[in-house]
């Protein structure tokens, strides 16, 4: 089961330079990334919607959210970023440095989540070799320029 999670989280993590590219084509048809990624966000939206219907009994538990600190409201606002930043610097960058920064930013900004215990994630405090690989990362993104 390992093995699959494995597989799946290298598949999802090869479908961001694809959603670069693809975005990127978009762009240049509908006005600029952000019009791109808000189209990319209907999509990602009625997809998302469709997949819970069909794993789930009945809808979300809007009951609940009332109860949800402020910050839970904002993952969309990372996505939207993400999905804009991505796809107007992926053909500028390229792909191959577009995500080896956004790799980076995504392992310092974990590093910092897990380091500080932040958003309700349990404290795992920075070791040596953690460090380490986080900081050839940051070399990794540098060489890619």
């Amino acid at each position: 089961m390992v093995a699959l999670y494995l597989a799946l989280a290298v598949v999802a993590g090869g479908m961001l330079p694809l959603q670069g590219a693809i975005n990127a084509r978009l762009a240049q048809a509908v006005g600029g990334p952000v019009w791109a990624a808000a189209f990319s966000g209907v999509v990602l939206t009625v997809a998302l919607a469709l997949v819970a219907g069909g794993m789930t009994r009945g809808g979300p538990r809007l009951e609940v959210l009332d109860t949800l600190p402020w910050w839970a409201w904002i993952g969309g606002f990372c996505g939207a970023v993400l999905l804009s930043v991505s796809t107007a610097l992926t053909p500028r960058l390229g792909a191959e440095q577009l995500i080896a920064l956004v790799m980076t930013g995504q392992v310092l900004g974990s590093v910092a989540l897990d380091n500080f215990g932040l958003l309700g994630l349990p404290r795992q405090p920075l070791n040596v070799k953690h460090a380490i690989a986080a900081g050839l990362l940051v070399v990794g993104a540098a060489l890619m320029r």
